[in-house]
């Protein structure tokens, strides 16, 4: 498999002044929509990893963007809102959904990252700020966790990242013991590799064997019920139930993209070539190895396709999609080959 160039061409046109635009017709970013927490956040996290950050000015310039819109999209109180208009008023009030969860990751990637330098601090108080706050939603929590995970790689004694990941394993739950559905839900929904790296990363930075295991136990299982004929065939936007077969439609790339970061961390751990060989797959699906055979990156644009349909893509390339395939790209090109 050929790896193209993670390019942040696409990315930097969907950006403007005030972040990153959430919609795209087709590669042109859809202004009227506006911009979302949720992508800004994500954005933070691609680009803590690459280190054309380092010298790109463009690149920079963007970093700061999409830092200042979560700095202002925190409450005093640590939540976030997550809807911005394009005339920069704030549309929605802040809560502990999705959006802060995938803030405090993006803000504790900011403070890990070895390509960024000037804005950690700042990063580290809006982080601990929101860190303080709880989510009854697992995926808010495991977002949140992984944001913890990073800011403890530079902080490694902080309170409330080691608090924050503690209560995130402990909302997820264990593995259930039915060796056909151990997955701690009655559906595969969205994003649901995060909840394994959660647990992944729970054991890692607590020393916490058990969780540890229970992370592989659910990631081992996910990859391989989302595998059919060797290749990817995730979990589609209507989830996924014990009994309902593959393939099904649309499959979105952020569940492709959540199974490469899993397995990225899981193979980081252990140096299991499984693991590998899983961000692998989440890359060649990306290039055509899928239910349908369709690439879903654009070569020219440097765009990721909105879903994978029954008969072919969405063209639309908004944020959500393009920063899918660019992390799954980072992924693949630091563990090529290591599934050999």
């Amino acid at each position: 498999m050929i790896l193209p160039e993670a390019t942040f061409t696409h990315l930097l046109r969907l950006t403007d002044e005030r972040g990153l635009y959430e919609h795209a017709r087709g590669a042109q970013p859809r202004r009227e929509g506006g911009y979302c927490v949720d992508d800004n956040a994500r954005a933070l996290v691609v680009l803590a990893r690459a280190p054309e950050l380092a010298v790109d000015p463009q690149l920079r310039r963007a970093h700061r963007t999409y830092l200042s819109m979560l700095i202002g999209a925190q409450d005093r109180d640590g939540g976030f809102r997550n809807r911005l208009g394009p005339d920069g008023t704030w549309r929605d009030r802040a809560s502990v959904e999705d959006c802060w969860g995938r803030a405090l990751w993006g803000l504790g990637a900011t403070v890990s990252s070895p390509f960024e330098s000037g804005s950690g601090a700042l990063a580290l108080a809006t982080f601990t700020t929101g860190a303080r706050r709880r989510s009854p939603w697992p995926r808010a929590m495991a977002f949140a966790a992984l944001g913890a995970a990073e800011v403890l790689k530079a902080v490694p004694d902080h309170p409330e990242a080691r608090a924050l990941l503690a209560a995130a394993a402990d909302r997820i739950g264990r593995p259930r013991r039915s060796p056909s559905w151990p997955w701690p839900e009655d559906r595969l929904s969205y994003a649901n590799a995060v909840l394994a790296e959660t647990l992944l990363a729970t054991g890692a930075a607590l020393g916490d064997t058990s969780r540890l295991a229970d992370g592989q136990t659910l990631l081992g299982w996910l990859l391989d019920s989302e595998t059919r004929d060797g290749h990817l065939s995730v979990t589609p936007v209507g989830g996924r139930g014990p009994g309902e077969m593959p393939p099904g439609f649309d499959q979105q790339p952020i569940e492709v993209a959540a199974l490469a970061d899993a397995c990225a961390r899981a193979y980081a751990l252990t140096g299991q070539a499984r693991w590998a060989q899983g961000v692998e797959m989440s890359a060649a699906w990306f290039l055509g190895a899928n239910d349908n055979g369709t690439p879903m990156n654009d070569e020219v644009s440097g765009g990721g396709c909105d879903g994978l349909e029954r008969d072919g893509r969405n063209e639309n390339q908004g944020a959500e999609s393009t920063l899918a395939l660019l992390s799954t790209l980072q992924h693949a090109r630091r563990f090529a080959g290591a599934s050999r």
